[in-house]
């Protein structure tokens, strides 16, 4: 078995032993664990196939047989791959060599299978890279050392650290590419720092008391139920709540479903149920009321939906809800914090973080537990409060007791993908009583506070 090594300064390194009961070791630099950990399977599968002679998974070889120069070099030098026999090529063509801008409108132009918004953050770092290396500079000739030079570059732009790491790991992504196409042997922008890191200058915990002045101050119904969604539900804004539809609240099982079209390109992360938590029956009532009653498929966001929003797919586009969301802030007296939804949807996991298991917790959100680690979770005086008082539990003295946690089902489970809105789940069509409570005149479900 080999072993996955940090170093003190966040290089990663496989480590393992070999035929000859050697430790050799594989440099891998500053990775993210998730694919250091893949690098390590396909290392044990090799180190494997060189003790016992048994034959190799067919996708270890081609893994091997893609990977860039440095990389394989590093196998071949510790016994798991065999030297790449290179033919000695002719000088090439100045005028047949292939230049940066050939190839990045060629590599923008194939990559059909990513969203139109990320297609728009290819062509900021194609328009950076134009820019410094000019279009006509052949690719071949860009240097490990023009790669530092670009990212100081992008720095002067006065680009925040995050984009420039950002735009640091696309260029190194285009650039792997050549490698892959044989185009460059070796990508300079192998080493190049790209890793994002959480601002938490920018985090902010939005309390309740806040919210509440808030949505007090909100024109109408639609909008107290958008900051709902995205205080008390955890939706992403605008995304997950332009795409809601009113035959996704489903009241007889007391849950949600969210259609998440910034994680649908992900194998079964296309969609995800939250509880209908307390906090939001009553935003969800008064916007049904509000609502024509129509269609079981129409969306719950309709007054605050331009047509400019909705392309030929049915799907939310360019919608700037940041904007009025800023004058309904200051109108309720307060003023705006950084990244105004996300810390809105930072808080709610945060707090649901301190009710319910991490992996749970998750699953609502609809992200990972090393995303959530990373950039949601936060660290508030309530924490401290509670770990002093539970000193003074140890101490022997007044104990603290918490209240029951009200919240919806604990479960993760969503839909099966590809369900269509069929039935309206909404107190007109439903005679049942509801398990989570009584209902008032308009049928909505009003949770009993002692539950």
């Amino acid at each position: 078995m080999a072993s996955l090594i940090q170093e003190s300064d966040g290089r990663r390194r496989i480590q393992f032993s070999d035929a000859k009961g050697k430790r050799p070791s594989i440099g891998l630099g500053s990775i993210s664990e998730r694919n250091a950990r893949r690098i390590k399977d396909k290392v044990e599968q090799l180190v494997e196939h060189s003790i016992t002679g048994i034959a190799l998974d067919p996708e270890v070889s081609r893994w091997v047989a893609g990977l860039d120069d440095r990389l394989h070099r590093k196998l071949v030098k510790v016994g798991l791959a065999e030297s790449r026999q290179v033919e000695a090529v002719e000088p090439a063509d100045e005028s047949k060599a292939v230049t940066l801008g050939e190839f990045l409108d060629d590599y923008v132009d194939k990559r059909t299978d990513v969203k139109k918004g990320t297609l728009t953050f290819y062509g900021h770092t194609k328009r950076n890279l134009i820019a410094y290396f000019g279009s006509d500079k052949p690719l071949a000739e860009i240097t490990e050392g023009d790669a530092d030079d670009f990212r100081r570059f992008l720095k002067r732009e006065k680009l925040s650290d995050a984009t420039v790491n950002r735009r640091s790991g696309l260029a190194k992504t285009f650039f792997r590419a050549a490698v892959r196409h044989r185009l460059i042997a070796v990508n300079p922008f192998q080493d190049l720092k790209a890793t994002s890191k959480a601002n938490d200058k920018r985090q902010r915990f939005i309390d309740r008391e806040t919210v509440d002045r808030i949505i007090k101050a909100a024109p109408d119904a639609e909008w107290r139920l958008i900051i709902a969604l995205a205080r008390y539900g955890g939706l992403r804004i605008p995304s997950e709540a332009l795409s809601l539809r009113w035959c996704d609240v489903d009241h007889e099982r007391q849950r949600i479903r969210i259609t998440s079209p910034k994680t649908e390109h992900h194998e079964g992360r296309d969609s995800r149920e939250i509880p209908i938590f307390p906090e939001l029956v009553e935003p969800l009532r008064d916007a049904w009321e509000q609502s024509d009653h129509g269609n079981p498929s129409d969306y719950v966001i309709s007054r605050h939906r331009p047509a400019s929003v909705i392309d030929s797919a049915g799907n939310w586009r360019n919608a700037n809800l940041r904007t009025p969301f800023q004058k309904i802030i200051r109108k309720a007296g307060i003023e705006p914090w950084p990244k105004l939804f996300q810390n809105l949807r930072s808080t709610r996991e945060t707090e649901l973080a301190g009710e319910h298991p991490l992996h749970i917790v998750c699953a609502w959100i609809g992200n990972t537990e090393r995303i959530a680690a990373k950039h949601y979770l936060q660290v508030t005086d309530e924490h401290f409060a509670a770990a002093t008082k539970s000193a003074t539990d140890r101490t022997g003295r007044e104990k603290t007791v918490r209240k029951p946690v009200q919240s919806g089902p604990v479960s993760a489970r969503t839909r099966p993908h590809g369900e269509k809105c069929e039935t309206l789940k909404t107190p007109a069509n439903k005679q049942k009583r509801s398990r989570a409570g009584t209902r008032d005149r308009s049928g909505w479900a009003i949770l009993d506070s002692n539950q």
